[in-house]
């Protein structure tokens, strides 16, 4: 599901290529749009995790630089039956998380600073089952190919107004305003119809790997609050990354409940908490103390 699910998107980002190359440039143009997007897709597929990493400025810590957050990678990796992942913190003063990688042999789990000084320890174990939670259902690799080609989507709409007004561009100058704004519009639903429905999923799974529902429900709701009143530069720089992060890192809200790659944070804490009460804590015995 995943494997065709992954398909789909190369596709759909190919075919939005290919339409801008039209717009721009005609068929010379989607010509040129199609061998782009062929090695763009290879490219996002074997180096988008390093390119996100390297974006956000993340180190990799091992058991010597950090030996509690690694160890509760460790533990939580074993639970949910999963190579240990690499470790990185992102200073950063939002609290925050997200993972990447093309699959669970190559997975990274990254931390910002401010969620480690900002949480608690059960806190900070709900945060890592849930990025662990998107390696396991191999989420990441959609994650990350969708944030790598996005961008670029999103930097060739803001080139065309230089480059696109050309004889060989069949709309003319409306063709390079359609793809100023389509474009990337287009890019973020795409976006958005993939990560709101992991989240979900990662919520639930990550619940299940250390066994209390109510940990992540209520810090979810911290963790949003933070990001409204914290800056993320880097992501503010690079919003085609915001729907890697386990919360949304934008300041604005007004255009979270219209075009947020993450569903409400209401909703997901309501289902975490229905999750709780109809099955309890589904491991009552707490290994994270």
């Amino acid at each position: 599901m995943n494997t065709a699910k992954t398909g789909l998107l190369l596709a759909a980002m190919t075919a939005l290529f290919l339409a801008i190359g039209c717009m721009l440039g005609g068929e010379a143009g989607m010509a040129l749009a199609f061998v782009i997007a062929i090695a763009t897709n290879a490219f996002a597929y074997w180096n988008s995790d390093k390119i996100v990493l390297r974006m956000y400025g993340a180190r990799e810590v091992d058991a010597r630089t950090a030996p509690e957050l690694v160890k509760l990678v460790r533990q939580l990796a074993a639970r949910a039956e999963l190579p240990m992942s690499k470790v990185y913190v992102v200073e950063n003063p939002q609290s925050n998380a997200f993972a990447t990688g093309r699959d669970p042999d190559h997975a990274a789990v990254a931390v910002t600073t401010g969620l480690m000084s900002d949480l608690s320890h059960q806190e900070i174990v709900g945060v890592l089952a849930h990025e662990l939670a998107h390696v396991k259902n191999r989420d990441t690799l959609i994650m990350t190919v969708t944030a790598t080609i996005a961008g670029a989507i999103s930097l060739v709409a803001n080139f065309a107004l230089f480059f696109g007004n050309s004889r060989n561009n069949p709309l003319g100058i409306v063709g390079v305003i359609l793809v100023m704004i389509l474009a990337p519009m287009a890019a973020m639903l795409v976006q958005m119809a993939i990560s709101r429905p992991r989240e979900y999923c990662a919520d639930r799974l990550g619940a299940g790997i250390y066994g209390h529902p109510l940990w992540l429900a209520n810090t979810l709701e911290g963790l949003e609050r933070a990001a409204s009143q914290t800056d993320n530069l880097e992501a503010e720089r690079n919003p085609a990354t915001a729907h890697m992060f386990i919360v949304n890192p934008f300041h604005s809200m007004i255009r979270d409940r219209q075009f947020s790659t993450h569903p409400k944070t209401a909703n997901r804490v309501t289902r975490l908490r229905e999750m709780a009460g109809i099955g309890g804590q589904t491991n009552p015995a707490n290994p994270w103390t």
